[in-house]
């Protein structure tokens, strides 16, 4: 009896561990296929000009890359700030410009994956922007700086600015953290 209890045991840990060892990698490898399609998406959006969704149900689209060489991040921007649209990378706030010219344009990125660099920039660091139409535009960091979430207002700008946003602290345990840290950088000229 005490054999059948330990042997049913294991075969029920057993089925469990490896429902949850196979749980973490099928989002691994989602992650990956989404990158992919992601990837594929922005190069048909710069072909054809045209909104590309990475896959039929998506609820956003590519609108931007943003490169910085330094650290070798290269990411695909996508369009809104849903916690959906962020667990697959950048998101641009549809309320501010992403075109390079005078406006503010704000991207968002979760603080341990998409926008985790962003604790390693530093003043005088280069961000280039490719957007929709093939252009890229460089921008230089000038400030970063930590707001609690609540205090934080982003204003127009009368030049061209590249704003990135993440929560903060950057390795917290916990999510929904009250502060936010900033990264505010002007578009140069070159």
């Amino acid at each position: 009896m005490k054999m059948t209890f330990l042997r049913i045991t294991a075969f029920v840990l057993l089925v469990a561990g490896s429902f949850l060892l196979s749980d973490g990698c099928w989002i691994k490898a989602k992650a990956v296929l989404a990158q992919v399609l992601l990837q594929h998406a922005w190069e048909e959006t710069l072909q054809t000009g045209q909104v590309t969704k990475p896959w039929p149900w998506a609820d956003t689209w590519p609108v931007a890359r943003l490169r910085m060489d330094r650290l070798g991040i290269d990411l695909i921007v996508l369009e809104g700030e849903s916690g959906e649209v962020l667990a697959f990378g950048p998101g641009h706030l549809p309320v501010s410009d992403i075109s390079g010219r005078a406006g503010n344009c704000i991207l968002s990125g979760h603080r341990d994956t998409s926008f985790s660099f962003l604790q390693n920039l530093t003043e005088n660091d280069v961000l280039s922007l490719q957007i929709v139409d093939g252009s890229i535009h460089k921008y230089q960091v000038n400030e970063m700086l930590t707001r609690k979430a609540d205090k934080l207002y982003l204003q127009e700008a009368d030049s061209a600015v590249l704003t990135l946003i993440t929560c903060y602290p950057f390795n917290a345990l916990n999510p929904g953290t009250t502060f936010r840290y900033v990264v505010f950088a002007d578009r140069t000229s070159g």
